[in-house]
């Protein structure tokens, strides 16, 4: 095994605080993949892979990901809600890889809700 240069370590601690700092909160948007069981099930784990695949080629920092379970519409899994800041979030349904790249390329990266896969745009209200 070749030992390990200055250089090499620097690289590997950029590449740590950049996939810490998404999941510590200091980001422009907020991307949830919704991995209950139902979402699992229907490939939900495919969509984590190509948003981290989309966040990777993007080169973008200021992008958390996170996971959370059912969010109860378990018939439109695999699905992802998209915070950006100052901005409704929005809830996309029915998703697969290509769907993601898309949102990721128009909503994530350039502000504009893709409308075709949304479900809801803006917060649940409980009264």
């Amino acid at each position: 095994m070749p030992k390990l240069r200055i250089e090499d370590l620097d690289k590997i601690v950029n590449e740590q605080k950049k996939i810490t700092s998404l999941r510590d909160g200091a980001g422009r948007v907020k991307i949830t993949v919704h991995m209950g069981t139902c979402g699992i099930s229907a490939g939900a784990r495919k969509i984590m892979t190509e948003v981290m695949h989309c966040i990777e080629e993007s080169g973008a920092s200021d992008i958390i990901v996170t996971t959370s379970g059912c969010a109860g519409f378990c018939s439109r899994e695999p699905m992802i809600t998209v915070e950006v800041i100052e901005q409704a979030p929005v809830k996309y349904v029915d998703l697969d890889k290509k769907k993601v790249k898309e949102i990721f390329d128009e909503h994530i990266m350039k502000g504009n809700v893709v409308k075709d896969y949304a479900l809801a745009i803006g917060s649940e209200q409980t009264s």
